[in-house]
């Protein structure tokens, strides 16, 4: 008597493939694109300016958050052409996988009970939050694609780094 095989045949429909593979990408690819250009255009004009009106706290949480918000969107976009290049046939499968691998997508934010928060301009706490929520539907996406078990992860992750500059700010706002 001959062992019976059984074979798994995945009949899932994986709708964030199908939105990656689809025209309607292109409106999330321009979101991401454009959010980057906003990004760069503020903290080069008129988050500049409004930087050295802060006070040294706020000042100190501007510059960390600066870094991770330009962190945040360098890898989103990073993602977003890594699916262009993969969809147009640019790169295989094999090619994405391995570059997707460079790609973090869970760079968080400060708290905003953090000191200094309330004194950081609201058209920039705009784009962090726009950026956030563009990092985790591009990250829903991901794990959708890519990560067939993936268990249920918080929103934002726990950064060492993050606490570390949380700690300095706080430090600094207690002189």
């Amino acid at each position: 008597m001959m062992a019976e095989q059984e074979f798994h045949v995945d009949n899932t429909i994986r709708l964030a493939e199908r939105m990656v593979r689809s025209e309607s990408f292109n409106h999330l690819y321009d979101e991401g694109m454009s959010l980057v250009e906003e990004a760069a255009s503020y903290l080069d004009g008129e988050g500049r300016a409004a930087a050295r009106r802060l006070t040294r706290v706020a000042a100190t949480l501007y510059a960390a958050e600066s870094m991770r918000l330009t962190t945040r969107l360098m890898q989103v976009a990073s993602w977003l052409l890594l699916q262009r290049a993969s969809r147009s046939g640019e790169m295989t499968p094999d090619q994405v996988l391995s570059e997707k691998a460079k790609v973090r997508l869970d760079t968080d934010s400060a708290p905003e009970s953090v000191a200094g928060w309330d004194e950081i301009p609201l058209s920039y706490c705009d784009i962090v939050h726009r950026s956030l929520r563009l990092q985790a539907r591009v990250r829903q996406m991901d794990d959708e694609i890519y990560n067939e078990n993936v268990e249920e992860r918080p929103l934002f992750s726990t950064n060492p780094v993050s606490d570390q500059i949380t700690l300095l700010a706080t430090a600094f706002g207690n002189r």
